[in-house]
């Protein structure tokens, strides 16, 4: 029935979320060009914020939960699981007080309305990922930017998506990399859970009625621990969350 219906509300949603791109892309412009960082990342917290909730033309209910009382004077690096490219909307809309910036592909900087110019002119870092020079040296000025400004980063440990939803082993080598630049930055995981049955059929058509949730976990003690048993201990607690064999 999920799929039948799929085939009703997924063009409605994908006419929506692509339209929303197509706005934003001159209202982002605009903003960098003449109005400078802030007012580019308030356009784009708003362009996120109505993509977050998109999830509604395809019957998904949104939840973020936050309980953590996290500072805002000091980066973060934000370690998630991925799902499905809908984790990101509202990775950047709920943290968005947080100012995160992702480690993506640099393919995505071209022909991508919004997303593409966000990628090139946001902060974040855009990695190559046949290139292992070029991407610690992005990985690195993204560290330099975080300790300069208080940013944060969200890094999708993986590596990869769980296409059903099962996490795969973390990878430490961007946690590593932003740690050595960033040494009190505090490692904060936040597990997502569902959005993976939002494309469990593939692109089209999209599977609705899906309870997305983001939920933000305590911060690792890092205390006496390297970078992979912070990455294994981010790994475990959002295991513990999706209720998943932990990993040793």
């Amino acid at each position: 029935m999920r799929k039948l219906l799929g085939y009703i509300f997924a063009p409605i949603f994908h006419f929506f979320f692509f339209l929303l791109l197509c706005i934003f892309q001159p209202i982002q412009w605009i903003c960098y060009r003449f109005f400078g960082y802030k007012a580019h990342k308030v356009s784009v917290d708003v362009m996120n914020f109505f993509l977050t909730y998109c999830n509604w033309f395809l019957l998904n209910s949104v939840t973020f939960t936050n309980q953590q009382n996290l500072p805002t004077d000091k980066p973060i690096i934000f370690v998630a699981n991925h799902q499905s490219m809908y984790d990101i909307p509202g990775l950047i809309w709920y943290l968005r007080k947080y100012q995160p910036k992702f480690i993506s592909k640099i393919e995505l900087t071209k022909g991508i309305p919004s997303i593409s110019f966000n990628l090139k002119y946001g902060g974040g870092a855009n990695i190559d990922r046949k290139d292992s020079k070029q991407a610690v040296a992005e990985i690195i000025k993204l560290g330099r930017r975080m300790k300069e400004n208080n940013w944060s980063a969200v890094i999708f440990a993986e590596g990869t998506r769980a296409k059903d939803g099962q996490l795969k082993t973390f990878q430490v080598g961007g946690i590593a990399t932003l740690l050595k630049v960033v040494p009190n930055a505090l490692v904060v995981p936040v597990a997502i859970e569902n959005s993976w049955k939002i494309v469990r059929f593939g692109k089209f058509p999209l599977s609705i009625a899906n309870p997305i949730k983001w939920t933000v976990l305590k911060p690792i003690d890092q205390t006496d621990k390297n970078a992979e048993e912070i990455t294994l201990a981010a790994e475990n607690a959002i295991r513990e969350k999706l209720n998943q064999p932990i990993a040793s």
